[in-house]
């Protein structure tokens, strides 16, 4: 004989509707989470593609504008 399992096992022993209950509140909350994920992000935007550590590097002394000063604040010339 084929034993049953899970939501088709008709089982009514208060241990099986404890373990029946757990599955479903489980499985509420991952979907709870689901939607809300989805609707938090309905109108947010995409985040950008990560750099990789070359082009992070390469980009970094580019972006200083100012010349370097001396310590008494003057700029080097």
């Amino acid at each position: 004989m084929v034993r049953l399992v899970g939501k088709h096992d008709s089982r009514n022993s208060m241990k099986m509707k404890r373990r029946k209950s757990q599955v479903k509140k489980k499985a509420r909350l991952k979907r709870q989470k689901l939607e809300r994920k989805a609707a938090s992000g309905h109108g947010a935007k995409k985040a950008a593609p990560k750099k990789s550590a070359k082009a992070a590097a390469a980009a970094a002394p580019a972006t200083e504008s100012a010349p370097p000063t001396t310590p008494s604040g003057s700029a080097q010339s």
